[in-house]
């Protein structure tokens, strides 16, 4: 039975083809060979520049496929098999949660990220496996029977593509944690969008240089939720390695202010199969601009390089002579100075990762000048008030950051244990959180923080230890 003969097609980017034909006539093979899965015995196959049967690795990063035969891992969360295709696909690990919520978004399914795939019905395990083919923002998309289960509500979430990009961005509503955007296309690699948004990326787990609003990422405290920030956005993706974002601050959801409410922000990113790299300039009235850069390279399957940096100046800068008995000053403006973080991540076969990272703050105090801050804090009322509203995000000049954490695939759970060193006051502190699923729908989650020192330490400052204990409860 002849299923292939002598097929010959090119389809232009930005349509969408279909493939028609009898039981048999051998669609589902010709979509296995596009994508790199079958090798025809004679012939050539090219998607996105990409020879498919010299290069088949670089084919599937540039593909997403759906199988007319998929399959789900039973045990698993919606959320946790996202999380899966999107790191096999080789989403960065800085962008796996945007990724995630985007996703599901896009598909129906933000509230049933934490459903394990058993609990799913026909259409909605469909829907999860769209969504893992399209996670990874492919290039070429190829369904196999795509509408297959699916009730005629969702089907529509098949024509998205016609709207704008490559994800099937559509003009929408998105409404989770802190955030909100409504979006419309312009062309196929322009989109304009307003709303708010968490503008947090880079792959430090201690702290981000590369983004002007969040020094503390949340990753070194994995219950501090992010506050978005309020955008007006163009943003231009010509190709899957390159993007560009233009983008007018206007306000925050801090509960304060900060200085950067009211700026303009710049970003460009450039990504390749094995390493990432981005640039980010913001600018303020009150402020003398900032620069922060990142990037990360990979090189094999368990080791991860990366870097971040940034050039800044603070606002309202408190000054901490040597002299403890002078007052505290505050500058206007501090002098630019450089921050700079490297680090390294070790992925284990079980899927643990451990991380080590260096953080040199430039905007931080010498030895001397910490501690002095905190004498001249324990000696008046009104100094120690100054020194906790107006301090440095960090005190000291240069930290160590150790993490080692658990494979966030696992059905049962999930844990985290985190350990810093201070080299300014030689101060040191321990942390760990950990969470543990029940089902799909209630999961318990503990946070603790042993610092270890004085009270004259960053770190042993203000508490002895911190323990915090909870439930998280899915709605329906």
């Amino acid at each position: 039975v002849r299923a292939l003969d002598q097929v010959g097609f090119s389809v232009p980017q930005g349509s969408i083809t279909a493939l028609v034909g009898p039981n048999g006539a051998g669609k589902t093979t010709l979509l296995r060979c596009i994508a790199g899965l079958d090798l025809p015995l004679s012939g050539k196959i090219r998607v996105d520049g990409i020879d498919v049967l010299d290069e088949p690795r670089a084919c599937h990063r540039r593909v997403g496929y759906l199988s007319d035969s998929f399959g789900l891992y039973d045990t698993l969360t919606v959320r946790q098999c996202l999380y899966y295709a999107a790191e096999a696909n080789g989403v960065d690990s800085a962008r796996l949660d945007e990724a995630v919520q985007d996703t599901a978004a896009k598909l129906g399914l933000t509230d049933r990220l934490r459903q394990r795939t058993s609990e799913l019905s026909r259409g909605l395990r469909q829907r999860v496996a769209i969504a893992q083919a399209i996670i990874h923002r492919p290039g070429v998309v190829l369904l196999d029977e795509p509408a297959a289960g699916l009730d005629p509500e969702a089907r529509p979430i098949l024509l998205t593509r016609n709207e704008s990009g490559p994800l099937g961005q559509q003009e929408k509503h998105e409404a989770y944690l802190s955030q909100w955007q409504a979006r419309v296309g312009v062309s196929e690699s322009i989109n304009v969008a307003v709303g708010r948004e968490v503008l947090n990326w880079g792959p430090a787990q201690f702290r981000s240089l590369a983004s002007p609003f969040y020094f503390d990422n949340g990753r070194a405290n994995p219950m501090r939720e992010l506050s978005g920030m309020d955008t007006v956005k163009v943003s231009w993706t010509p190709n899957r390695e390159i993007a560009v974002m233009l983008a007018r601050i206007t306000g925050s959801g801090h509960t304060v202010q900060d200085s950067w409410h009211d700026s303009w922000l710049l970003k460009i990113e450039q990504r390749d199969d094995d390493w990432v790299g981005g640039l980010a300039l913001a600018r303020t009235e009150k402020s003398n601009g900032f620069l922060g850069v990142y990037g990360q390279y990979t090189i094999n399957d368990a080791l991860l390089l990366y870097t971040e940096a940034s050039s800044s100046v603070r606002v309202d800068a408190l000054q901490s002579p040597d002299d403890a008995t002078l007052p505290f000053t505050l500058a206007t403006r501090s002098s630019r100075r450089i921050n700079v973080l490297l680090g390294a991540a070790w992925t284990f076969d079980n899927g643990q990762t451990i991380n080590a990272e260096y953080l040199h703050n430039g905007h931080g105090y010498r030895a001397s000048e910490e501690r002095a801050y905190f004498s001249r804090a324990a000696t008046d009322p009104r100094w120690a008030a100054q020194a906790l509203s107006e301090a440095p995000a960090l005190l000291g000049s240069d930290y160590v950051h150790l993490v080692w954490q658990s494979n966030p695939l696992e059905s049962s759970g999930y844990w985290r244990a985190m350990a810093t060193h201070g080299f300014t006051d030689h101060g040191n502190e321990l942390s760990g959180y950990a969470e543990y699923a029940f089902n799909g729908h209630f999961s318990i989650f503990g946070l603790a923080v042993f610092p270890i020192g004085s009270v004259r330490q960053e770190f042993s400052s203000l508490f002895q230890r911190s323990v915090t204990m909870g439930i998280k409860a899915a709605l329906p």
